[in-house]
């Protein structure tokens, strides 16, 4: 029979499902990580939410350990590349405090736009100061949602009953989709112009830390209030004190911050700011239905081996894996390739799977493929959950599948359609196993995907080529491989550079200002 140890506080119907599953399960919540290691090795699953840290000294410990399930939807406690490593399947609850997280939203906004913790302080203070707390009305005010996914969705579609005009940014996000939403589409720097409150729900990557920045928050119309339940990076929280101290900003409420447990902020003791102790997933109904969701997934997996909300691991069982693998890396790779390129909203995505791989598990591909290219934008997206939100942003995906009618005997196209282009690449995997780039905009070309690549496309020019490899070499940038097509003389062309290292950003700037050069980028896999 599976075991599974539940080392955090769960609610006691979690239990009651392993047991009815046929699954025993043993609650310890508050072990020491020498407890937890010397008892892990016992079990077959998991159970977490944020107490338990699931370090690689753990999971080597974990000798029986299949699965790592996480009632929520935060990992950074488990160390997912030493689960994947171990063949562990990590797990999350990602849409089960959806709705919590966006009332609390509402209920920040709403507290801001009527000042309800400085008016309750005062009045438990015995003062009745009803002249001084003048609020404002959110009826008709306008609402800049930034990132329109799952939470933000449901923060809109708050908003809209409260009468509120919305406006949302979010690159992935389709004019159809928006149009579902009854959202208006816009620019950042028309909704920072536009709105009266701006409530932030993206995920904190590299292009979005510090999306609310001085110059950010310089372009907000003066009297704006600023809303924060996603996550901490997000927001400059200097730079909002000082538009708060300024008068520019209104008020700002936040649920989350750079640093947590948050025992000193820049914003703390400012009269205009609020602030809560990261409780947007703190409801009795979202701790019951993560815990919940959790135990049924885990259950799920030990008894048939269904894999949900993972993110090590495609839905494909045991017995395809060794076939499937190498493709899946390939389909990974080549949305990988396209999301890195991609910076608008993408209307549909089309799969090709020609040949052999045709006759293979072309969901977990597809799967593979969305995930690589939404990542680049959206960090939490992974292999499980990413057809979700491609349909969430209304990005239409469509599969086709052929007999072998080139020279390859099997391959995989993508092709990206967004308002302004489509991109296609395709690729292939050899007899050695190794994924390859064959075709980029129906450019033909061999290429290896490496973890720092450098991306050109240029005009067919002589001198080209030695002038890239002299900056690059002048710029100490050491050149592994490099790979060159182009679709006639004298017309469109494509480097594929392989590097030993990153390209720094000054360098790549650089390369942009070449004689012919339409486009650069640097790529990571």
């Amino acid at each position: 029979m599976a075991k599974v140890l539940i080392s955090d506080k769960l609610s006691p119907a979690a239990v009651e499902i392993f047991r009815q599953r046929g699954v025993t399960a043993d609650a310890k919540p508050g072990l020491s990580k020498a407890e937890l290691a010397a008892i892990i090795g016992d079990y077959d699953g998991l159970a977490i939410r944020s107490a338990t840290k699931v370090t690689a000294d753990v999971l080597r410990a974990a000798k029986r350990l299949k699965v790592v399930g996480r009632a929520g939807i935060g990992v950074d406690n488990v160390d997912i590349p030493a689960a994947t490593a171990a063949g562990i399947i990590v797990m999350n609850t990602p849409f089960g405090n959806s709705i919590t997280t966006a009332e609390h939203a509402i209920a920040l906004l709403m507290a801001l736009a009527r000042d309800i913790p400085a008016a309750n302080a005062s009045t438990h203070a015995g003062k009745w100061e009803k002249n001084r707390f003048m609020g404002v009305e959110v009826n008709a005010k306008v609402l800049g949602i930034i990132g329109c996914g799952n939470i933000g969705a449901i923060v809109a579609d708050r908003a809209k009953g409260l009468k509120m005009r919305v406006l949302a940014y979010d690159p992935y996000l389709s004019p159809e989709r928006a149009a579902d939403l009854g959202v208006e589409k816009v620019e950042l720097n028309e909704l920072f112009a536009r709105a009266d409150f701006i409530s932030i729900h993206t995920p904190l990557t590299p292009e979005t830390r510090n999306i609310i920045s001085a110059e950010a928050l310089g372009k907000m119309k003066k009297g704006a209030r600023l809303i924060n339940c996603a996550r901490g990076g997000l927001v400059d929280e200097r730079a909002v004190k000082a538009a708060l101290d300024s008068g520019h900003l209104a008020g700002a409420a936040f649920d989350v911050f750079e640093e947590e447990p948050a025992t000193a902020s820049p914003l703390f003791g400012n009269e205009k700011f609020i602030a809560t102790p990261h409780l947007g997933a703190s409801t009795s109904e979202a701790q019951e239905n993560v815990a919940l969701q959790v135990a049924e997934q885990i259950s799920d997996y030990l008894l048939t081996g269904a894999i949900v909300n993972a993110l090590n691991m495609p839905s494909i069982s045991a017995d395809e894996a060794k076939k499937v693998g190498p493709w899946i890396s390939l389909a990974q790779n080549v949305g990988a390739f396209a999301g890195q390129l991609t910076e608008t909203s993408i209307a549909a995505v089309d799969i090709i799977y020609e040949g052999s791989v045709a006759a293979l598990n072309t969901r977990a591909l597809t799967q593979a493929a969305l995930c690589g290219l939404l990542k680049p934008a959206l960090s939490e997206v992974n292999m499980v959950n990413a057809p979700l939100v491609a349909k969430e942003r209304g990005i239409r995906v469509s599969e086709v599948r052929r007999d072998q009618e080139g020279a390859y005997e099997g391959y995989i196209k993508l092709a990206v359609t967004t308002p302004e282009m489509q991109r296609s690449i395709a690729g292939t995997v050899f007899s050695d196993g190794r994924p390859r780039m064959i075709q980029v905009k129906e450019i033909n070309m061999e290429a290896e995907f490496a973890p720092h690549m450098l991306y050109v496309t240029n005009e067919d020019k002589p001198g080209f080529i030695g002038r890239l490899g002299t900056l690059l070499g002048n710029a100490g940038v050491n050149i592994a491989n490099f790979n060159l097509g182009r679709s006639a003389r004298g017309a469109d062309a494509i480097a594929l550079v392989q590097v030993d290292d990153a390209v720094p950003l000054p360098v790549l700037q650089e390369i942009r200002t070449l004689p012919a050069v339409k486009q650069a980028r640097a790529l990571a896999f």
